[in-house]
Formats: structure tokens, C-alpha cells, sequence
């Protein structure tokens, strides 16, 4: 551990242990925090994690009882009335839930402590209308309020809205150190399954997880076979719906969780006689449960064509003669025996299709067309002649 670790709470020192260049800016900022800030880098390299762990520092500094406040700050959802969490309701952040919890709320007062936070996660989703709304709040917050936007995509905001924030930037994380934390995470699991997920995630250690999960694992699975369905051309019995299938499980999973956070607040506010929070609360989870259930719908068929294309990506290299830059290591052989007699120059341009599908899905259009389509594509390039 480093000086710069060394003087960060330990939260925040864990949440950016991986990240130099965000702990050092984070443990300058702690002395001296911005009004606004841009937590920006690729999916999955942490973000989120030190923004709330940052977020928790914060709340507790004033605070009349430091260490409650950084305990409801870091639990999630979080019940401390001086932070506000935004995450886009299905695709993108509805203008009115931007307005309602971030604009008209910034000019009150803290609640309990010192400071008030704002965060809302994945500001890219925002429509443009939401960001020119909140242009102002961002330029001239009262001095209690913080503002935290989380970027994987810092390209998608208006650049007035970027120029108002301080950038905290974040690095995708290497395949070793996601081996590292995965091995944390799941000590039972085999060491080439570790390896394999940490190499398919693309950086990002929150899919490498889910990889090892018996969900993620399904992913997987249907992503490769419908990557050889696709170089046969059995088309008879819809291979993309297994895929499709999996994603929606996976989506029911999350949802039932997040209902399940909500539920065990209204619980504990249920114990401390808090009627109103009750309520709130009880109407909320479901609805938090519909949100959840569609965004891990919609990112669990991201990350199962993010399979099917690191597939396509393997057999070009295999293709080319370079087995040795395959991400699916441990199927090398099934790797080999489908690669046979592919052009790779197809199968190069198979994987941008696959690419170009994935950022469709975040517009709205309808998924599965969009992967039906995709899949009637593919087999045109990549079908054995």
C-alpha cells in the first residue's frame, strides 16, 4: 500500500486500489471537495464503488455521529436522507426525476449533517433536455451541495455540463487484477475459470463476476452455442432465443433483489416507527423492482453478445494463426474445430456487427429483433460453405 492509499479512509482506499490516479485525485479532493465532479472510465473499472465510498466520507465529515452516517451512506439502497442515488429508469433518466430529486431538491438544507450529495449514475443516459436543465445547478450549487456524475460514457454529455465538473478518471482494469479480486470473491472457483472470466470482461469486474455465477455461466453457454449455430446454419429451432431467455432470467434475479433492499428498509423504518417512510417505501419497491428487472435484463443480453462477439473475435484469430491472442482460452479446442476453413476477414467483420448491435440496444429498439436480425447477418458471413 502507498503513501496516497495509506491516507485514505479505508472504504475509499479499498474502492481505488486499482486505481492510482483516481486515489490520488480522491484523497486531494477529500481536503477540499469540489461542487461537482465527473467519475468517468470504462464499465466495471470501479466507479461506482468510489464514488459511493467517496460519497459516504462526505456525509460523515460534520456529521453529528461520523461513523452512522458512513455506515447508511455505503448501504445500498441507501436510507440517509442527505443523499440522493439516481439510476436511469429503464434506458435513460426521465427530465422529471432529474429535476424532482436533483434541481428542486439542491437548494434545501441538510437533513442530519453538514453536506448534502447528489449522485446520478450512468449521467449518460440523460437526454440532452435533462442536461441543459441542470446546467445551472451545477454552476452555482449552494455551498452545502455536492454533485457526482457516473460516466462510462463521458463522451455522450454536453460538453458545458463536463466543463462544470471535476473529472475523477478511471482505467479499465487488467485482466490480472480482476483475477486478483475475483480469486477474493470466489475462493472455491477453478483457477481457468477465473482466468477465462477475467479475460472475457473486458476490463469491467462486475461482468467477470457474473461470469462465474451459475447465471453467468448459462450466459455463456448460450452465447456459444449460438455462435455455432450460426456457423452451421441450424436456424430451425430460433438459437437466439436460448439467449434471450437467459438475459430475461437474469433480469427477474436482479429485480427480485432490488424489491427485496427496498423491502427490508421499509422493515427496519417499520421497527423504528417511521409510518411515513413505511409507506414510501412499500410503494417504491415495486416499482424499484420493474426498473431492476429491466436494466439487468438489458445488461445481461449486453454482456451475452459481448460473449458471442469475443467468439466471433477468437475464431478470427485462431483463423489468422494466432491462437495465442484468444480471450476463451479454455475452449481452445472447440475454438479450433469451428475456426476450420474461415475467412477471417468475415469473421473481423462479424464482430463489428455484433459491436454495432450492442450500442443499439441502448435506444430503445426492440431487443429481440435486434438480435434476431443480428444473427440472420452473422450466419451470411460466418455460415461453413
Amino acid at each position: 500500500m502507498d503513501a496516497a492509499t495509506a491516507e485514505l479512509p479505508n472504504g475509499l482506499a479499498a474502492a481505488t486500489v486499482d486505481q492510482p490516479g483516481a486515489r490520488m485525485a480522491l484523497a486531494a479532493a477529500l481536503g477540499h471537495p469540489a461542487h461537482a465532479y465527473l467519475f468517468a472510465g470504462p464499465a466495471g473499472s470501479g466507479k461506482r464503488a468510489a464514488a459511493r465510498a467517496f460519497v459516504a466520507q462526505l456525509i460523515a465529515q460534520g456529521a453529528p455521529d461520523p461513523g452512522s452516517a458512513e455506515r447508511r451512506v455505503m448501504a445500498e439502497p441507501s436510507p440517509h436522507p442527505d443523499l440522493a442515488w439516481l439510476r436511469p429508469a429503464g434506458s435513460q433518466h426521465l427530465v422529471e426525476d432529474v429535476r424532482g430529486r436533483v434541481i428542486e431538491a439542491v437548494p434545501y438544507r441538510p437533513f442530519e449533517g453538514e453536506r448534502r450529495v447528489f449522485v446520478i449514475e450512468e449521467a449518460d443516459a440523460m437526454a440532452e433536455e435533462s442536461q441543459n436543465a441542470l446546467l445551472k445547478t451545477l454552476e452555482e450549487p449552494p455551498p452545502f451541495a455536492h454533485l457526482i456524475l457516473v460516466s462510462s460514457q463521458p463522451s455522450a454529455l454536453l460538453d458545458t455540463v463536463r466543463s462544470r465538473c471535476q473529472q475523477i478518471s478511471f482505467i479499465a482494469l487488467a485482466p490480472d487484477a480482476i483475477s486478483d479480486r475475483l480469486a477474493d470473491s470466489y475462493p472455491d472457483a477453478d483457477t481457468s475459470a477465473l482466468r477465462a472470466a477475467a479475460r472475457l470482461a473486458g476490463g469491467d469486474l462486475d461482468r467477470a463476476g457474473l461470469l462465474l455465477t451459475e447465471r453467468g455461466r448459462e450466459l455463456r453457454s448460450q452465447a456459444e452455442r449460438l455462435a455455432k449455430a450460426i456457423r452451421s446454419g441450424a436456424f430451425d429451432d430460433a438459437p437466439w432465443a436460448g439467449l434471450l431467455a437467459a438475459a430475461v432470467a437474469r433480469g427477474e434475479e436482479v429485480g427480485a433483489t432490488a424489491r427485496a433492499e427496498v423491502e427490508h428498509l421499509a422493515h427496519l423504518a417499520s421497527d423504528a416507527g417511521d409510518r411515513r417512510a413505511v409507506e414510501r417505501l412499500r410503494r417504491e419497491a415495486e416499482e424499484a423492482g420493474k426498473r431492476a428487472t429491466r436494466r439487468g435484463r438489458t445488461d445481461a443480453l449486453d454482456a451475452g453478445l459481448a460473449l458471442l462477439g469475443s467468439w466471433i473475435r477468437d475464431l478470427a484469430a485462431v483463423a489468422d494463426g494466432a491462437p495465442d491472442l484468444i480471450l476463451t482460452a479454455d475452449r481452445a479446442q472447440e475454438l479450433g474445430a469451428d475456426a476450420a476453413g474461415l475467412d477471417s476477414r468475415r469473421a473481423r467483420r462479424a464482430a463489428e456487427l455484433v459491436m454495432d448491435t450492442r450500442r443499439r440496444l441502448g435506444v430503445n429498439v426492440s431487443e429481440e429483433l435486434a438480435v434476431e436480425a443480428l444473427c440472420f447477418r452473422l450466419e451470411f458471413l460466418l455460415r461453413r460453405q
